[in-house]
């Protein structure tokens, strides 16, 4: 009996030294990219789908309004009064075969009405290319087992950094933003890459220049040059 109660005892005190060691961050997305369909039995299948670094998922599931009303969600797509909010580990990233670097450590997420929260379940994300190959998904699994242990995150125990998160969400402007910027940022370092290849190479035909105009000026015995000219090449030269 007292092995079974000293295994349970290091069994917990593992569980709770993984789970204080896991510090969550929170993304908040604007409604406007959340697909709803029509509600069956008071639940709303959605869809939440981003493909712009550092993001690059699916993340799909049904959702109940608070107080169950099966109309008030689409309604509140309209009004703007619906957003996501993405729970994930920040130091669990991937790799994608762009050369970006991608957020794949999420294990959670809400939709809220009104800043309150919603009720969802049959929750599931989906990596997207470029960031979902194998590596990417045992990733993203280690962050869904990591995250099952910080419990029920949604009730209050993180309102600080929900809240927080919730006042900038992404929207279909900062993801067209985001894109730019990465794609701009690309294009100057393509550019200054060019450049230096360029400088280099021109360093390199003078260096060749210079060599070749070397070795003709110590080239006394050339046959154009008179007697004279000979001499006064072979002192230079020494």
């Amino acid at each position: 009996m007292k092995k079974l109660l000293t295994v349970i005892f290091l069994a917990c005190a593992m569980v709770f030294a993984q789970e204080g060691s896991i510090k969550p961050e929170f993304q908040a997305f604007s409604g406007a990219l959340i697909k709803l369909k029509k509600a069956e039995k008071g639940f709303h299948k959605f869809r939440l789908r981003v493909d712009v670094a550092p993001w690059s998922f699916l993340a799909e599931g049904e959702v109940q309004a608070p107080g169950g009303d099966s109309d008030v969600l689409i309604t509140a797509l309209f009004d703007r009064a619906l957003y996501a909010v993405l729970a994930y580990i920040p130091d669990k990233i991937a790799a994608g075969s762009d050369g970006e670097e991608y957020n794949v450590g999420f294990f959670d997420m809400m939709l809220y009405y009104d800043e309150e929260p919603t009720r969802i379940r049959n929750l599931s994300f989906k990596l997207l290319p470029p960031a979902n190959d194998s590596w990417a998904q045992s990733i993203l699994d280690d962050a869904l087992q990591s995250g099952s242990l910080l419990g029920r995150i949604w009730s209050g125990k993180y309102e600080r950094e929900i809240t927080k998160a919730s006042a900038v969400p992404i929207d279909k402007t900062k993801l067209v933003d985001m894109q730019q910027k990465r794609q701009a940022a690309k294009a100057a370092e393509a550019e200054r890459k060019a450049q230096e290849e360029a400088d280099r190479r021109a360093r390199e035909k003078a260096e060749k220049t210079k060599l070749k105009s070397k070795k003709v000026d110590l080239d006394c015995t050339g046959r154009k040059l008179t007697a004279k000219q000979k001499r006064r090449c072979k002192m230079n030269g020494k």
